[in-house]
């Protein structure tokens, strides 16, 4: 897996230091040391973040057959021809959904109860979801979502009480 080098050419990309890439991660320069020299893999919740600072995608640092997309690169019309599953997800993102998982990515957690899609990067979503007095968030694989279903907007969520919860 080339993670380490992709963090790395990232990381250069947007001039940062290990130091601020560090700071802005909430890790010590060692840690981002051990990433990109490879003696260390970044938790699932780290990459998420490490995507949205270095403005690539999950599937980006963890697929080694990936090479960066240049989305800045890309005119208007090449943009919009997303993939189905990229548009669905655009349009109810931060909106109360209901989603069905395939039985064998099964969440009990998320699974037909309402949740909110908080953001989304390639084969990746971001959830934030109830339960009882318990709020929390998850990362989910696209591919495991049977179906999504619009839930009746009756509350209002605070998606910045999920975005809390995900940056600890």
């Amino acid at each position: 897996m080339n993670i380490g080098r992709k963090i790395a050419d990232a990381r250069r990309a947007k001039n940062l230091t290990q130091e601020q890439l560090a700071e802005l991660m909430n890790v010590t320069r060692q840690t981002v040391s051990r990433w990109e020299s490879q003696a260390a893999y970044p938790e699932m919740e780290k990459i998420v973040n490490l995507s949205q600072i270095l403005e690539v995608s999950c599937d980006y640092l963890l697929n080694d057959k990936m090479e960066r997309p240049e989305q800045a690169n890309l005119s208007g019309k090449e943009r919009t021809q997303a993939p189905a599953v990229t548009r669905l997800l655009q349009q109810v993102k931060g909106k109360p959904v209901r989603i069905q998982l395939f039985s064998d990515a099964m969440d009990y957690d998320i699974n037909d109860k309402k949740s909110v899609i908080l953001d989304f990067d390639g084969g990746w979503a971001h959830l934030g979801y109830k339960s009882g007095k318990k709020t929390g968030t998850k990362l989910l694989p696209v591919s495991a979502i049977a179906s999504i279903k619009l839930e009746k907007e009756e509350e209002t969520w605070n998606t910045s009480v999920f975005s809390d919860l995900f940056s600890r």
